[in-house]
């Protein structure tokens, strides 16, 4: 076995354990299927991560990295923002029906992550990053396009995620790449349609604050682990 600095271990480690999840689903990955797949002794997963806890946060971190990457690295070319918002869902389709099985590991990584109160950072986390990717995209959008957003930015980031984790999972269960397209293209409608040209005022910079999010009304709602009870993943 090669000897290999900590951090590249790691990133093995978190390679060898998306592979097994998006292959056999999230209880599959134990620490033994996860060393297996590696090709190293399961003291040297344990070296590395001091639980399974550690690796599947690292894993939900992984899948989100790469998500976001995805997600603001392919900008359209166009100033007109009704043509750039169906490009970018329709590029943002593409990405998804092309990695069903880390689609579908991501839903599983934040289900168990309700489950389990010693995860409660990992689905958090998993939204923190998410409302932020699309808070960056919706930034873009405003500079490419020469827009501004009537609507608060921070909202229309929250119902960003909260469509493509609703028509995603929709097309996971019925399979119907038709309709999943159609959903994202009239979404893309209704975002288009948040929008003034630049130099229009803003929400929040008339001297009117922008309303905060009424209490229970959320479009995403991040667990609060706190309050669950649960046992542990089995740690192989």
């Amino acid at each position: 076995m090669n000897r290999l600095p900590v951090a590249e271990r790691r990133e093995q480690l978190v390679e060898a354990a998306l592979t097994v999840a998006t292959r056999d689903g999230i209880e599959a990955a134990t620490v033994r299927a996860v060393a297996a797949e590696a090709g190293v002794s399961l003291g040297v997963v344990h070296y590395c991560f001091q639980d399974k806890d550690e690796l599947l946060r690292a894993m939900a971190h992984t899948i989100t990295e790469r998500n976001m990457v995805r997600g603001v690295a392919e900008m359209p070319d166009s100033n007109d923002v009704g043509v750039l918002m169906r490009r970018v869902v329709e590029t943002l389709w593409h990405n998804i029906r092309s990695t069903r099985g880390p689609q579908l590991l991501t839903y599983e990584l934040t289900t168990v992550s309700l489950r389990h109160a010693e995860l409660k950072q990992v689905g958090a986390e998993q939204y923190r990053l998410s409302w932020g990717a699309a808070d960056l995209f919706l930034s873009e959008i405003e500079q490419a396009a020469g827009i501004v957003w009537t609507a608060p930015r921070e909202r229309l980031a929250r119902s960003i995620i909260a469509a493509i984790d609703g028509f995603s999972l929709a097309w996971l269960v019925d399979d119907d790449e038709e309709a999943a397209l159609d959903g994202l293209h009239l979404f893309a409608q209704f975002l288009a349609s948040q929008t003034a040209p630049a130099g229009s005022t803003a929400p929040g910079e008339s001297g009117t604050p922008a309303a905060e999010p009424a209490a229970g009304h959320h479009l995403v709602a991040v667990p609060d682990a706190d309050d669950e009870a649960g046992d542990r993943p089995a740690l192989v």
